[in-house]
């Protein structure tokens, strides 16, 4: 990594999205995730498929205030409204303190304000977007875009002549992941579906972190039908590895594909069932618009981008 920092901080923080924990734990400080008997889903340790490096400890509930931390790392609605009044104590509360905001507004696309307001905290996006819709009041923002790896030798091939998507539990989440939008376009073009619960919406089930690149790789295309959500680390890894993006212009992003470029995204899903089967079709195009998903993601998410972005917030928020 190419980014510098002033001293090696304790962090508490929670097991909220674990590829984007994953990332995060790429900063070179030591992360001590809020766990609970049998690791459940918020309270999870270091567990799980993911190479999680020596950085990244646990740290039991009922012992979090015995805890020497130099920041508290928010994550979730829950971790900041219970377990902030509930597991730390009074001088903990009052650390160095910082909010990753992961989604969108869910109850207004743009008039909710957020849960968190307190001068003294850093609220972070992970998207423009998010930012933009988001009434954060008092509270101070920015955005810390995401940063990814792949893992070593997995490039795009797209010899399948079909196309990928990539969404957990679509049936039951609905309208908002493009639930209805899937189910029409895979009745015109040859989709496939994984994720948790896939199988339940005709899809293939569920693939593992470190196995989705190479899972991915040899698909023509990687499909977005999702409505509303922030930018899927998935759409990100698939770029990275060469994929070209097709999907609806909306959040985020519209600002990462640029039709005929690396992708092709529209609002009408006539469109987008048309330009799949037209990449289906022509191979030598997929692949022209892959290699240039994979520049610009190696320009705007790159892992050492996110680790420096990092450094420095974090450098900012507990300079003393």
């Amino acid at each position: 990594m190419t980014a510098s920092l002033n001293r090696r901080l304790k962090i508490l923080t929670w097991h909220v999205h674990g590829n984007y924990l994953y990332y995060l734990s790429q900063v070179p400080h030591d992360f001590y995730l809020v766990t609970k008997p049998g690791n459940p889903p918020g309270y999870a340790g270091p567990v799980g498929a993911l190479p999680w490096g020596g950085n990244v400890h646990a740290i039991d509930y009922n012992n979090v205030r015995e805890g020497d931390f130099d920041c508290v790392l928010y994550q979730q609605k829950s971790n900041y409204l219970e377990d902030r009044l509930h597991a730390l104590s009074e001088v903990q509360r009052k650390l160095p303190r910082v909010y990753i905001e992961h989604d969108p507004p869910q109850e207004n696309p743009f008039a909710q304000r957020h849960w968190v307001q307190d001068s003294g905290l850093l609220l972070v996006h992970v998207t423009y977007f998010n930012r933009l819709m988001w009434d954060c009041g008092v509270t101070p923002t920015t955005v810390i875009e995401h940063g990814v790896v792949v893992p070593e030798g997995v490039v795009y091939d797209g010899g399948l002549a079909k196309g990928i998507v990539v969404i957990n539990n679509l049936r039951e989440r609905g309208r908002r992941l493009g639930f209805d939008v899937f189910d029409a376009a895979r009745k015109v073009v040859a989709l496939d579906l994984v994720g948790m619960d896939a199988e339940s919406a005709g899809g293939i089930g569920e693939i593992s972190n470190l196995e989705l690149a190479a899972f991915c790789a040899p698909y023509r295309f990687f499909f977005n039908p999702i409505r509303w959500t922030s930018l899927g680390l998935a759409i990100v890894e698939a770029m990275m590895i060469g994929m070209p993006i097709v999907g609806l212009a909306t959040t985020e992003l519209a600002s990462v594909i640029r039709n005929g470029d690396n992708g092709f995204v529209h609002n009408d899903s006539g469109e987008l069932c048309r330009v799949m089967n037209m990449l289906l079709s022509d191979h030598a195009t997929a692949r022209g618009w892959g290699a240039v998903a994979q520049r610009t993601a190696r320009q705007r998410f790159h892992i050492d981008r996110f680790v420096a972005d990092w450094v420095r917030i974090l450098n900012e928020v507990t300079a003393v």
